[in-house]
């Protein structure tokens, strides 16, 4: 049988933003049919009312048609497991996987863990990273916790719980942290009758029902680096003596606007992966190739791990060229910049001497990182 690969969304946040409570919304939408749930306990989701009956190995089938399943053991394992029991039959075929990560959870490890594994990549798609933050307490939360910074830098979508809890002068402050930490994701709120799985999900770089990208959509409209970099001087008093992670995290647009050849933009993210890998939280663009210019290529990647790139039948609305948009921890700018500059204009770059950068990776930048 031939499925369709099935969209995986994550579901991130700090400890008591709320996203049991999301979840437990969600798992109500008949969008969510043909859906299973990776959860870290029962206990904290309403799903007794729906249970029908307790498989092996944690999975519950629930009235909806859902499945829910605890983590045992590795989440590789979880994802496997369910793939395989589809793909035999012991399950119906599912349309989404959604994965409740822990609320001290970095999201960096199970991105890494739905793209990375080659026999999972051909089943799966990343679909998008949704990321749950408390109003009233997520200044403070993210002033004290390295990892409440990483699950609102690389997420899709932010959702904003107990906003009515909060009052307008933190939520203000709090929304411009966010945009300062991920300008590309969409902000909503969690008490809005709108903020349901139509707003929440298909956010990914495919989905085949529409069979193309909403790349506009995807990559999180302009990003204007300027505004964004995170350097502070004790000039200014807007809470800056507070944002010590946030310094740390930048969102950074890649932007050439001709087409380039595979060779160089696959020697260009091999060597970014290389050296800086570590420090790559997540990757994600799009290129006009100079051997078929009206297809795009998409990528996206999380450290040093690539998913397989898409090629779309045709450009969606709007420019061509190449943009790439890095979301890094502790990466400098400047080498990023300068190192992309280096590919997209140096001459003869179109061929680069595998070899010669294996002996000296950086020299075909002119610099040290």
């Amino acid at each position: 049988m031939n499925f369709e690969p099935i969209a995986v969304s994550i579901l991130t946040g700090f400890l008591g933003a709320g996203k049991t409570t999301l979840l437990n919304r969600l798992l109500k939408d008949p969008m969510l049919d043909s859906t299973a749930v990776i959860i870290n306990e029962f206990g904290d989701v309403s799903i007794d009312h729906m249970l029908v009956e307790q498989a092996s190995d944690g999975v519950i089938q629930l009235a909806d048609g859902c499945l829910c399943c605890t983590v045992r053991g590795e989440l590789v394992d979880t994802l496997a497991d369910l793939v395989d029991r589809m793909q035999i039959g012991r399950i119906a075929p599912l349309k989404r996987i959604v994965i409740e990560t822990t609320g001290l959870a970095d999201p960096v490890p199970v991105l890494q863990a739905v793209m990375g594994h080659p026999a999972l990549v051909q089943a799966l798609r990343l679909d998008g990273v949704i990321c749950v933050v408390d109003a009233v307490n997520g200044r403070a939360t993210l002033d004290a916790h390295q990892e409440a910074v990483r699950q609102v830098a690389v997420a899709d979508r932010i959702v904003l719980a107990k906003s009515d809890m909060a009052d307008e002068g933190d939520r203000e402050t709090l929304a411009s942290r966010l945009s300062a930490l991920n300008p590309t994701a969409e902000v909503l709120d969690a008490g809005d009758a709108t903020t349901g799985a139509a707003a929440l999900f298909n956010c990914g770089l495919y989905d085949p029902s529409r069979k193309i990208a909403d790349v506009a959509r995807w990559l999180g409209g302009p990003v204007d680096h300027h505004d964004h970099a995170h350097h502070h001087d004790g000039n200014d008093d807007h809470h800056h003596e507070h944002h010590h992670h946030d310094q740390r995290v930048r969102t950074l647009s890649l932007v050439h606007d001709k087409p380039v050849p595979f060779a160089v933009v696959e020697a260009f993210l091999d060597l970014l992966r290389s050296t800086q890998g570590d420090k790559l939280l997540r990757m994600k663009g799009v290129i006009e190739l100079a051997d078929d210019p009206d297809r795009p290529l998409v990528i996206h990647g999380v450290q040093k791990i690539m998913h397989p790139p898409a090629r779309l039948p045709q450009w969606p609305a709007g420019d061509r060229g190449t943009r790439i948009v890095l979301i890094t921890f502790d990466m400098s700018e400047e080498y990023v910049r300068r190192l992309f500059s280096a590919f997209m204009g140096a001459p003869g770059i179109d061929t680069p001497d595998r070899a010669a950068m294996q002996d000296n990776p950086l020299a075909i930048a002119g610099f040290k990182p």
